[in-house]
Parts: C-alpha cells; structure tokens; sequence
C-alpha cells in the first residue's frame, strides 16, 4: 500500500510541476500574464515551394576534426500539401559516389506554432525529425540524435531567403549546444515556381 502512496504522491508533484511551467510560460517574470500573442507560423516555409537547382556540400566525417568535404548538384522539388499547412520535398543529387535521393516532410503544428522537418533517404528507410520555427526570416529547427554511439544535437537552419534562392545547413553538437560543425550546405536557386 505504501508503494502506491508514493507512486500518486510522485505523479501529483510531476504533475503539479508540469502545471507550474506551463503557468510561468503564460505568465510574464513578474507573474502577470503576457500579452504577446504566438506568432502564426504557417506560411514560413511557403518561399520554399518550387523547383530549385541545388549545390551541396556534405561534410564525409563529422566531429573527428576532418575537413574532407563531398560536393553534389541536383533539382529540389517542393510542392504544396493541405493548404500549404504541409509541404513534400524530393531531392535528387549527383556527385562523386553516384546518384543520391531524399524525401523531406514538412508539417506544421498550429497549436505550438512550430515546424517539423522530418528527412528520409532512399536507402536509409527511417525518419529523422527536427522541430523548430522561424524569426526575423531564419528558421532553426533542432533535435537530439546519436552519431557514432555518442549523443548529439542537431541544428537544422534555413537563412538568406529571397524569392529565388537560400541556404539551408546542417550542424552537429557534442558538447550541449556551446558549439556548432557545419556538416551538411545546400545553396538553391529557383529554377521554376
């Protein structure tokens, strides 16, 4: 019975902790509510939609302290889904070891107001997701991953953006975040809307 007791006591602490955060992210610092209203991020990733000519630069051996880089040239072809609530993104790349495919969801969450950005290659199988949203006309996108058996952070960012090109990069982290190796560049220009 005792270990029940602690077992509702752990869960209403939880509980009641969680309930406290979410206050004070409503609540400014000095207790009164904020009127800063979430930011409606739907259309963000809509400069994206189109078809784009790429050149990528793909880092061959991350956070080892190599600088050995392979370099692609492809097509990026981005198409609306649901209303622009979604997009789909194929990627079709050539270099120096052959021809590369990837598939990249888009998704937005409009209760949080945030972005996921869930990646597949053609012979991975498997996503891999980022969740992030944009500011000032750049957008990070993060997540926690695994890289050689130790834990890492992952930075997706998209910068630069006009009508007819940007920049999106790729950076790892083994230290908690306090710094960042490049490991992926994608330059696009549009080549069609």
């Amino acid at each position: 019975m005792r270990l029940v007791n602690r077992s509702v006591a752990r869960v209403l602490v939880v509980g009641i902790g969680s309930l406290l955060l979410s206050l004070s992210a409503v609540a400014g610092s000095d207790g009164a509510p904020r009127s800063d209203a979430a930011r409606d991020g739907q259309h963000d990733f809509d400069f994206n939609v189109g078809v784009w000519k790429t050149h990528i630069k793909r880092r061959l051996h991350p956070l080892s302290g190599s600088n050995e880089f392979m370099e692609l040239n492809g097509i990026v072809s981005v198409r609306k889904v649901w209303d622009g609530r979604a997009q789909l993104e194929e990627i079709e790349a050539d270099g120096p070891n052959g021809h590369w495919e990837g598939l990249t969801l888009f998704l937005y969450n409009p209760t949080a107001h945030q972005w996921s950005q869930s990646y597949a290659g053609s012979n991975g199988g498997a996503f891999s997701t980022t969740i992030g949203s944009f500011k000032d006309g750049r957008g990070e996108l993060y997540s926690q991953d695994t890289y050689d058996g130790r834990s890492i952070l992952v930075r997706g960012v998209w910068s630069d953006i006009t009508p007819n090109a940007h920049k999106y990069e790729i950076s790892y982290s083994d230290d908690g975040g306090r710094s960042w190796e490049a490991v992926f560049s994608a330059e696009l220009t549009r080549q069609q809307p």
